[in-house]
């Protein structure tokens, strides 16, 4: 395939011209490859389309093609208008269209004279078989090469697109000039052994048939094999970022040593559960390998990722080398140093912590003693990456919830050491097909397994009516010894959006239960008192702790076995998840209410649901990205997800599956792709990357 050809102007094709060509580039079609690869939105089959004579209410939807006879703008209640056409496909064989919304532009868009494919479900209304709000497109009976006797394409539309006179009649035109004139220049991309392999269709021939489909099967296989096609090549650019990764050198870890054996046998007061075991094994045999280690460390809700981190440090430090942990948030971090300097403080090494808050004076020996060595483990905030902090001998950098962190900072940490291994953990599971398109250049270990002793969480949504019950539940929890979290979304009373807020709650809380202490934490406090009143709870001091979601992730209160989470409609479903992770870490059943509005969305009753039914993170994990989107999943925050065009990680994960396999297996088998008939593929691959500012050394 010419990638010079597709990388031409769209201006230049018979039928756009300058003005069209202004108005395609607002849309994100700017040369002659974007044209092509603007999926249609649906098809319509001709052949299949019903007469108005056969409509029946309440029936599937269905297609009609139709004449409008006559249009008029009806005024309604409250100065509201509602435009309605009548068409016509035989004589005396009439229908009707209602529009409701967005009447002002089709009163400009429909005329009467006008034909129209439309799209809905049919009713009656009116006396006469209607359509409301159905989808719509112009069909020209001019061109039946086009428009007759086959399965057509309908674009997706816009006012400024419709404005310059883009229908889909007139894509319609322009593409089949643009295969008609330059067809011989959409030559392959892909090998010929990968498509006798997985039955591809011919890429000319796949790209002709998702436009101008010959049959519903020929379409069927279009779809396929344009999917597979860029599936295929982002994998390829993981594999050889990964095929790169691997060829770095890094410093050889043996495996074993007195430290851990002691850390295993002597301070680890439990079983390792057969997941943190595999998991392991694999950072060991990574770390003995003399290859820097990338591994992504996914881990469910309370699967003791921890636990692995500390053993994992512990075998760099026991070689004489130093290890860093650096997490998102000040609260995290101080978990992790408190929790990482109970395991190797009795070993007699030294942890340090490293944040914002951290004073001049206490910083100026920090870094004294990491430079020095005699710190053998820092734990820290993006603070760990900043200048002046310089490591002794840095073997091992693990970056929790690295989500939250940006592909430079992690790039900055790997820098920090002679090429550090990184061990990248998220409790956050990921859906597999997210994780295989996100991560998929990193080798991956996961963790499903709840160590042993842990209770299972009972999860309840109930309304604001049951509050007495659930503070009566509460009062039980406290009189048992137990503590109880209380979740707001807000640190303060919104003017905008009646939520009960998190220090009002505190107020009220306080007054509930005088008999107690109740804390309040949240993301506006300083962090000497954030991290005061945590010490309280976590000592058992108090015995509610009323926050925001600061309490996310990372803490550990074993005493802890009753949660209300206010306003849970308003909480993301893995943040719910998340939230919910805080309570069952110790022996005693614990309990997490869900206080919810009557009111709420699908979406909003489809997220409390799965909460009730189901603790598996990775399945929450699947049902909140088919919710959200896989673009939404981590968040606005969260960058380097790609654009697919065609290809969508909700659905496609077969074809994923293939599409990798097939990108892996031929980068062992030529990395550089240098035969010759990867020559083809290799052009179009170097542009493929070019075209999303990738650089194949990338961290992360």
């Amino acid at each position: 395939m010419s990638v010079d050809f597709l990388t031409q102007p769209v201006q230049f094709l018979k039928g756009v011209g300058p003005n069209r060509a202004q108005v395609l580039a607002e849309s994100g079609v700017r040369t002659i490859g974007d044209l092509l690869a603007m999926v249609p939105r649906r098809y319509l089959d001709r052949s299949t389309v019903s007469r108005i004579q056969d409509l029946r209410p309440g029936s599937d939807p269905v297609t009609v093609i139709a004449t409008v006879v006559a249009t008029g703008t009806i005024p309604g209640r409250r100065g509201r208008k509602r435009f309605e056409v009548v068409l016509e496909d035989e004589p005396g064989r009439r229908m009707k269209a209602v529009w409701f919304q967005g009447v002002a532009w089709i009163t400009r868009v429909i005329e009467k004279g006008h034909q129209l494919a439309l799209h809905g479900k049919p009713s009656r209304y009116g006396g006469m078989m209607s359509f409301s709000h159905p989808d719509f497109d112009r069909v020209d009976e001019q061109g039946p090469s086009l428009e007759t006797g086959r399965i057509i394409a309908l674009y997706p539309g816009s006012t400024n697109l419709q404005k310059a006179g883009l229908t889909s009649r007139t894509f319609r035109k322009i593409i089949y000039e643009l295969f008609r004139e330059h067809g011989e220049h959409l030559g392959e991309n892909l090998p010929d052994h990968l498509i006798q392999r997985y039955g591809l269709l011919e890429g000319r021939v796949a790209r002709r048939a998702i436009h101008f489909p010959r049959s519903q099967d020929e379409l069927k296989r279009a779809i396929y094999r344009l999917k597979f096609e860029e599936l295929f090549f982002f994998q390829l650019m993981l594999a050889t970022t990964q095929i790169k990764r691997e060829q770095v050198p890094g410093q050889v870890v043996a495996e074993g040593g007195e430290l851990v054996r002691r850390l295993r046998e002597e301070i680890l007061s439990f079983t390792l559960t057969s997941a943190q075991e595999n998991a392991l094994a694999d950072i060991g045999k990574d770390l003995g390998s003399g290859r820097q280690m990338n591994r992504l460390l996914q881990g469910d809700v309370g699967s003791g990722k921890t636990v692995v981190a500390a053993l994992a440090a512990v075998s760099v430090i026991d070689a004489g080398f130093q290890a860093t942990v650096m997490a998102p948030t000040e609260i995290l971090c101080e978990q992790h140093y408190r929790s990482l300097g109970r395991l190797l403080a009795p070993l007699g090494l030294r942890v340090g912590l490293l944040t914002g808050s951290t004073s001049t004076a206490e910083r100026r020996e920090l870094l004294a003693a990491v430079a020095d060595g005699s710190c053998h483990l820092l734990v820290g905030t993006h603070a760990v990456i900043q200048e002046g902090v310089d490591f002794h001998r840095l073997a091992l950098a693990v970056v929790d919830e690295q989500h939250r962190f940006g592909v430079m900072q992690r790039a900055t940490l790997f820098d920090k050491g002679d090429r550090p291994h990184m061990l990248l953990m998220t409790a956050t599971p990921i859906p597999r097909s997210l994780a295989l398109t996100l991560y998929g250049d990193l080798h991956v270990s996961i963790m499903r397994e709840r160590p042993p002793g842990r209770q299972p969480v009972t999860t309840r949504m109930v309304r604001e009516k049951e509050r007495e019950r659930v503070y009566q539940m509460m009062g039980e929890e406290i009189a048992r010894g137990n503590q109880c979290y209380v979740v707001f979304p807000l640190v303060e009373e919104s003017e905008k959006l009646d939520l009960r807020d998190a220090v009002s709650g505190h107020e009220s809380l306080s007054a509930e239960f005088p008999n107690v202490q109740v804390e309040l934490i949240h993301g506006r406090m300083k962090a000497a008192e954030k991290e005061e009143a945590m010490a309280r709870f976590v000592s058992g001091e108090s015995a509610i702790l009323v926050s925001t979601t600061v309490i996310e992730v990372g803490v550990d209160v074993p005493a802890a076995t009753f949660m209300l989470i206010e306003h849970a409609e308003r909480f993301g479903l893995s943040q719910l998840h998340q939230l919910r992770g805080r309570i069952g870490r110790g022996e005693h059943a614990s309990t997490c209410i869900l206080m919810a509005e009557y009111r709420q969305s699908e979406e909003s009753r489809r997220r409390l649901q799965a909460m009730e039914e189901t603790e598996d993170g990775f399945t929450i994990s699947e049902i909140d990205m088919e919710l959200r989107g896989a673009g939404d999943f981590f968040g606005t925050q969260q960058s380097g997800l790609p654009a697919f065009r065609i290809a969508d990680l909700m659905t496609d994960q077969s074809i994923l599956d293939e599409a990798r396999d097939a990108a892996f297996a031929l980068v062992r088998e030529d990395a550089a792709l240098t035969r010759t008939d990867h020559r083809a593929m290799k052009v179009w691959f170097d542009t493929f990357v070019k075209s999303r500012g990738v650089r194949l050394s990338r961290i992360g």
